[in-house]
Formats: structure tokens, sequence, C-alpha cells
């Protein structure tokens, strides 16, 4: 990212920030050394031959099982694939649905659709901008085969409604955690709670690679599905031997080649050391820049559950009352706080109903009048900030909270 000095606020002053901002991905020596020892090992992939050490992608599934609690976890080559594989390990497929937000990433439809089944569209809370319950008990048929729950942005669904949902319905649920890498709720980590939780390791998340993902359980029958759904229907042998592939050949679903290459999990169990302490400094600064918005005119931080014990923030979210700002449109006040903080200010995800991205006719699925009153309002008053600027330091988040302040006062958005 350029200096923030070498940007213009619309006032035609400099911006607040004149430093560059933490860059992100992060390294250090120690990925570089483990990426030299994949390059020079023999074996890239799981799909080479064992060379007598445990590869990368061994270490880092069962780093990343035991950081989350849990006995087992699958990584595979991107969040998308960890969301098909976990839909098909509960038995979504044709003439099946699930149920999903309808704000989230595109993923979360498109995956369900590649199965087969068809992606049911519900409503968010407005205080958090998740899935919310009460629309989830709406929309459950004699169909309904999963219940997918993503943490959004920076809050945490409803775990302990869902988890009790389930229970009444016999309905798994799905964690989708790409944006919550390491949350903790009531002292468990999330992605724990549903039959399945499932990770990106996408470029911008909080835990990455630059590309990648993974799936953890607690259950060995689903493990041995998902183990198999990632790679082409094989899993790891009890015992490798040197020069032999290390999976066999068990076939009992039809699988894909979603594997994760040995560079890739030797990034992740290099970077994983780092999650807990980055995500300390996260929510020690995004609790400090709620404290400094707060007391702003128009400005409200989403909410953060009580039952969340550590939060996490893929992006800072914030919800703004636009008459505070003149009535204009969000991506023109968005536009406007990223000029005079240097940071990037977006907008948050189109409702999969509007969103060009998401094209469901191409699977011969009728098309339905959706409503999202709650998800499209979100649309049109929420800006986010990118995890990384939560990296900085407590003035960094006093400028932040500067910019909205002043930003706010200009003449350009008084009417």
């Amino acid at each position: 990212m350029s200096k923030a000095s070498e940007k213009k606020a619309i006032s035609g002053r400099e911006t607040l920030h004149e430093n560059t901002w933490h860059v992100w991905p992060r390294a250090d020596e120690n990925t570089e050394k483990l990426l030299k020892d994949v390059l020079y090992s023999g074996r890239w992939a799981l799909s080479g031959q064992y060379t007598g050490k445990k590869p990368y992608e061994r270490q880092f599934a069962e780093a990343f099982a035991k950081f989350n609690d849990v006995p087992f976890c699958v990584p595979v080559c991107n969040g998308s694939a960890a969301l098909t594989i976990a839909l098909e390990a509960l038995g979504a497929g044709f003439g099946k649905e699930v149920i999903i937000p309808g704000l989230t990433w595109v993923a979360c439809a498109s995956s369900v659709l590649r199965v087969g089944a068809v992606p049911v569209l519900v409503d968010i809370e407005p205080d958090t901008l998740c899935i919310s319950v009460e629309s989830v008990q709406k929309a459950i048929t004699k169909k309904t085969a999963a219940i997918m729950i993503v943490h959004l942005y920076s809050s945490l669904a409803d775990i302990d409604a869902f988890v009790k949902l389930s229970q009444e319905t016999g309905i798994p649920i799905l964690e989708d955690c790409s944006h919550a890498h390491g949350a903790i709720w009531k002292e468990k980590r999330v992605g724990t709670f549903g039959r399945i939780g499932v990770f990106s390791m996408q470029q911008s998340k909080l835990l990455t690679c630059g590309e990648g993902g993974a799936a953890i359980t607690s259950d060995a029958k689903i493990y041995d599905k998902l183990q198999q759904l990632r790679a082409d229907g094989r899993r790891y042998v009890k015992s490798p031997v040197i020069g032999q592939m290390e999976l066999e050949e068990i076939g009992s679903v039809q699988g894909y080649n979603y594997c994760l290459s040995e560079f890739h999990a030797a990034i992740l169990l290099d970077r994983l050391k780092h999650l807990d302490e980055e995500n300390r400094i996260r929510e020690e600064n995004a609790k400090y820049l709620d404290t400094l918005l707060s007391e702003i005119k128009g400005v409200k931080p989403i909410k953060r559950r009580t039952e969340t014990d550590l939060q996490t923030y893929y992006k800072y979210c914030i919800r703004l009352n636009r008459e505070a700002f003149g009535n204009y449109n969000i991506e023109l006040i968005g536009d406007a706080l990223a000029l005079e903080s240097g940071i990037p200010i977006e907008t948050i995800y189109m409702p999969l109903h509007c969103n060009v991205l998401y094209k469901p006719d191409s699977y011969l699925i009728a098309d339905k009048q959706i409503s999202l009153p709650i998800s499209k309002e979100a649309k049109e008053k929420c800006l986010t900030i990118s995890h990384d600027v939560l990296l900085a330091g407590r003035k960094d988040m006093e400028n932040i909270a500067k910019a909205f302040e002043k930003i706010r006062k200009q003449s350009i958005f008084k009417k």
C-alpha cells in the first residue's frame, strides 16, 4: 500500500495517517525456512511419495485440530472446497435444501449448488449481521439437510440458539468460520459447535497461505468421508512406506482433488503460531476503536455478544446513520473516509439475491421473489475496515476516529 501521505482527502489536505500500515500477509525467516525445506524435500504434495518425514499437510492438520481442541482436521485447497466436502459429508445433495444467510460471500451459496442442493436464503440480525435463528426456523422444511451459520466480519452468530435448534430438529449445523479463526464462545473455539466447522485461508483471512482451507470435526465417520472427498476417494494409510504414496484407495464415496500443497501447509503451520497473539492485538485495538467511534454522532460499531470470550475481526464493521453524513450513499461516504484516513474502507457484501455473482438460474433452479430487508438495509448503511489495520497502534485508532469525525463535519456532507 502506498503511503497515506500521498493521498489527498476531499478537503485537499493530507490524510491523518502518514505512515504505511502493516503489510498483510505476514511472513518471517521461519516461514521462509519451512518453504525452503519443502522445496528441497522431494515432496510437494499429499499425493507425493512418503520420504520418511511426516508431511506438512498432516503436521498442519494435527496442529489445527489441537488448536481447536477437536480430534480431526482435513486441510483443503480453499474455503469453497471445504464447504463442498462438508456439505456432501452431511448428506446435502439433489432433492435437499441448505439454509444459508442472505448476507455472506457467494461461495456459501455456490457450494450448495455445486453438490446439487438448493440454497435457501434467510435474513440476518440487524445488530450483528449474522444469520437470524428466527428466520431459519421459518425456513425449515422436510428437505432441509443442513443449516449453515456464518460468523460474519466481526460478529459471531447466536451459537447457543442454533445448537438448541439443531438438537430439537435433528438438522446438523455447518459452521462457516472463514472470518473467525480462533474466536472463542464460552471457552470453546468456534467451528466446534456444529457437526463440521470450515475455514478459508485465502490471502485476506486471519490465518492465510494465499489459498487454502480446512474442515474440522469430532465425528470419526464424518472425518473418514471428508478425507476421501478431498482426495479422490483416498485417505491416509495407517503405516506409510518410504517411496510409496501415503494414500490408500477406499472409494466409499466419490471424491475430488481438493488437496492442499506442501508449500501452503508449511506456511499455515508457521503462521498458526502467531494467530492468538495477532487476534489479541486486534481485539484490544477494536475495543478501543469501539469506544472512540461510539462517541461520534451517527457511528455505531457492530454488536459484540456477551457470550464471546475472544472476538476476532476479519473486518471491523461499522453501521452509520447516513443522515449524520448528509444522507449521501454509503459508497461515497466510504470513499471519503478512506481518503481521509489513508486506509481501505469498504462496503459490505451485496445480499445474495441481488449479487451479480450469484446465478442460480444456471442450475435450473426456479427463480423466486426473495425479500431480505435487513440484509438490504445493512448494505446501505455499513462499512468495514480490514483486520490488518487493527495490528497498528492506539494512536492509529485515534486517527481513524478523527477521520470519521472530520468527514462527518465537512460541509460537503451537510445538506
